[in-house]
Parts: structure tokens; C-alpha cells; sequence
């Protein structure tokens, strides 16, 4: 059983967010969860389901930086990102905000879930505006596909890479539970791929068909990442956790990016993933290694700072 814990204090920080809410009421009805899901009494998952066991490796949260590239390759999304957030001052702050809420839904119970779903589709709901001839909304269920499919993405590429090989069993439990997690956050249900293959089809098609293509917009945000505002003697730490960032992006957006990815780099990257396997994340001690030990009121205090 994971431990339980006072969510209140959670919720408040994730729904201050750094998105402005304009007031309108939140709505009190529980999100439809249609899809196929291992049920326990206080939460949404089984802490033996896929989602649980690859999702508590604390490893995972090192690829924040993926996701938000990934994210902001598409023009929209990062459209919102730039108009709607302090992501040049504060970028760490609003990662932290984003894995407190997925790990709230995942680990917490039903009413702390559903409460962040709440949060989190009332600021979307704020998110909106336009570029050019194009509007954009965050609870435009295209986009928020496209944001989740990052997140999806993202936890199996970090699990492979540092923890051990996910098989296609695994995986597609995984991606089953993941459109739940999607479902409480706000997106429809029927417009997610049905199989973990279509799933994989729909991302390469976004990025072969250009629908999904690094812009000025993306540029920016990404420059808050790559280029962080930390003290000097966090730097060294900061560059080895970007090579593994971009490392496992996909190698379109990572051209488009104008990231350069050497030999050296490969072969430092294929090192770092041997010996996290192999040696570290093996010998971390529990309370380090899996999230679900780490009380998530550490997340919210870093999202404050």
C-alpha cells in the first residue's frame, strides 16, 4: 500500500500554477474513466500495475526536459507555453508543478486524482490565444493528445535507458493505464490510439507530416532548458542530465533543434545508460530510487522555491 498522505497543500500549489485561472468555477463532476484499469480502494492503480511499477523509479523525472521539448515542438503547445508561463524565469518550478500532478493521479488516492484532474482542466481552460492565423486552447483535445503522448513516450524511453528493458506486455499495460492518467487530466477518451502500435504511428506521423515542427516559439522555451539558470557548481550535473535529454529525443526534433549528438556523445550517453543499469539505480536505496517513497509534499516544496 503506498503511504497516504495530506494532499491539501498539494493541490493548492499545482492549481496556483504559473497559468492565470480567471475564476470561473471548477466543475464538480467526476472525469468519465472508460478505459481498462487495476482498481484499489484509495486509488486508480494497483501499486503492482504497470503504471505503478515503471512509473515509481524516481530515474524518470530526469527526463522533465524530454517531455517539454517534445511538447513545445508543436507550434501550439508552445505558443501557450510562451504566452502563459514564467518558463524563462522559473522552468524547474513549473516541471516540478506538472510531475507532482502526474504523480498525484498515479499514486494518490481517488479524491486527490480527481481534485488535480479538476485543477488541472480549469487552467486549461484560461490557456488560449493565438499565432497568426491559428487559435489555440489547451483544452483543445488535439494538443492535449500531443502533450500526453510526450509524457507516454518519455516514461519507457527513461525507464529503457536507466532501469531495464520494458517488453511489449509491459508496455502496452503501461499505455493502457497512461490514457486513464489522460482521461482524469481532460483528454476525450475516443481520441486516443487504440494499440500502443497506432500510438507509435501517430507520433511519427505528427513529426514526418510537419504538424509537429520546432519553431521560434519551441526555441525559446527551449533555450530555458538547455540553458538554465543555475549556480556554477550545479552545471557539470545539469549537462550530463541534458545529454541524456537530448540523447532520447526523437532524431527529427532533435535536428530541428540544432542539437548536436556526436560519437562522443553516443558513446558517453550508452555508458551513463550501462552503468545506471547495471550499478547505480540497483544499489539506490529505496527511499531514493522509488517516487512512491519520496512523499510528494518534497515536489511541492521545490515548486515553490
Amino acid at each position: 500500500m503506498v503511504e497516504r498522505r495530506r494532499g491539501s497543500g498539494l493541490l493548492a500549489e499545482v492549481g496556483r500554477g504559473d497559468e492565470r485561472h480567471h475564476g470561473s468555477r471548477t466543475e464538480p463532476a467526476r472525469p468519465d474513466v472508460s478505459h481498462e484499469v487495476i482498481v484499489r480502494d484509495d486509488g486508480y492503480f494497483d501499486p503492482e500495475s504497470a503504471i505503478c511499477r515503471i512509473g515509481r523509479e524516481s530515474v524518470l523525472m530526469l527526463g522533465g526536459g524530454r517531455a517539454l521539448l517534445m511538447q513545445a515542438a508543436h507550434p501550439l503547445v508552445a505558443a501557450g507555453i510562451v504566452d502563459h508561463s514564467r518558463y524563462r524565469d522559473d522552468p524547474w518550478r513549473r516541471l516540478a508543478r506538472t510531475m507532482t500532478a502526474l504523480y498525484t493521479i498515479v499514486f494518490g488516492t481517488r479524491a486527490e486524482a480527481d481534485r488535480m484532474g479538476e485543477i488541472v482542466r480549469a487552467v486549461h481552460r484560461s490557456v488560449r490565444g493565438r499565432r497568426g492565423r491559428r487559435a489555440y486552447s489547451a483544452a483543445d483535445p488535439r494538443l492535449m493528445l500531443w502533450v500526453h503522448s510526450t509524457l507516454v513516450d518519455t516514461g519507457i524511453a527513461m525507464y529503457e535507458a536507466y532501469v531495464g528493458t520494458v517488453d511489449q506486455e509491459l508496455a502496452e499495460e503501461f499505455y493502457g493505464q497512461m490514457k486513464t492518467v489522460a482521461t482524469v487530466f481532460g483528454v476525450p477518451p475516443d481520441v486516443h490510439p487504440a494499440t500502443l502500435d497506432d500510438f507509435r504511428d501517430y507520433q511519427r506521423a505528427m513529426i514526418e507530416s510537419g504538424e509537429v515542427r520546432v519553431g521560434p516559439d519551441a526555441r525559446e522555451v527551449a533555450r530555458s532548458i538547455l540553458e538554465p539558470p543555475v549556480p556554477a557548481p550545479f552545471r557539470p550535473a545539469v549537462r550530463a542530465l541534458l545529454l541524456a535529454n537530448i540523447g532520447l529525443l526523437p532524431t527529427p526534433l532533435r535536428e530541428q533543434y540544432g542539437l548536436r549528438w556526436t560519437r562522443t556523445d553516443r558513446a558517453l550517453f550508452a555508458a551513463s545508460s550501462h552503468s545506471s543499469r547495471r550499478l547505480v539505480v540497483p544499489l539506490l536505496p529505496k527511499p531514493l530510487r522509488l517516487t512512491q517513497r519520496v512523499p510528494l509534499r518534497l515536489l511541492t516544496a521545490f515548486a515553490r522555491l
